[in-house]
């Protein structure tokens, strides 16, 4: 029991936040579509979402999309027109990921550092804990306002664990997005993907697929380091 507890204290816990925490990314799509037909752009097709702009930082992405059509100021504008029409339509709906509170907790009675590292903005992380009550399991949180480069870089997974003052070794990641997973692999990590944004044959490699958090615990995560 002895080595089972000192292991629980040196492994982490990393988890991004939209796909992850909450199951919103249907609602980023949504305004990100509204956007383009509003302002005359070509149609935002799922697939065209989920490449350029599923689990990179919203602003980013958007630009790899538009390119120079469109100036920098513009783009801003863009991004908070998208921004303000997303919080509005998915305000009403959110709500945590089954189970991922009881897990939260679980993760923190057993002292396994935590952490949120998500591509999202301060303000839609703001958003997030301004209606669920989850924040204060976080011993770490990181949004884009800390990265230089976005996901599959790991380096916001690198920050995370140097936050928590934890090896990557010792850290595994929860994901949704092909990115995501990507750059949890990129940074040495353990990965566990949950299916909410795609199928479990998308996302690899990963040590564990679940749909929600009804069946996971502290014990199985620590098992993939045993």
């Amino acid at each position: 029991m002895w080595r089972l507890e000192g292991l629980m204290k040196k492994i982490a816990a990393i988890f991004d936040m939209d796909g992850t925490l909450i199951d919103n990314n249907i609602f980023h799509f949504e305004a990100f579509r509204e956007l383009f037909k509003m302002h005359g752009f070509a149609e935002l097709t799922p697939a065209l979402y989920y490449e350029k702009l599923s689990g990179v930082p919203g602003l980013e992405g958007l630009k790899n999309l538009l390119g120079s059509r469109v100036s920098d100021d513009q783009l801003k504008v863009l991004f908070a027109e998208k921004t303000e029409n997303y919080k509005r339509a998915y305000a009403p709906y959110i709500k945590p990921i089954n189970g991922v509170e009881e897990f939260l907790k679980e993760l923190k009675q057993k002292g396994i550092g935590t952490a949120l590292a998500t591509s999202a903005s301060t303000g839609n992380v703001d958003f997030v804990f301004s209606h669920l009550n989850l924040r204060h399991y976080f011993d770490v949180i990181i949004d884009n306002s800390r990265l230089t480069k976005g996901k599959p870089d790991p380096e916001i997974f690198f920050n995370a664990a140097r936050d928590l003052n934890t090896d990557a070794k010792n850290c595994v990641v929860f994901e949704d997005s092909i990115s995501g997973v990507m750059a949890a692999n990129n940074a040495g990590m353990k990965v566990i993907a949950l299916t909410t944004t795609h199928h479990a044959g998308e996302l690899k490699p990963v040590d564990m697929l679940i749909n929600d958090y009804a069946n996971i615990s502290a014990d199985k995560i620590t098992a993939l380091f045993n």
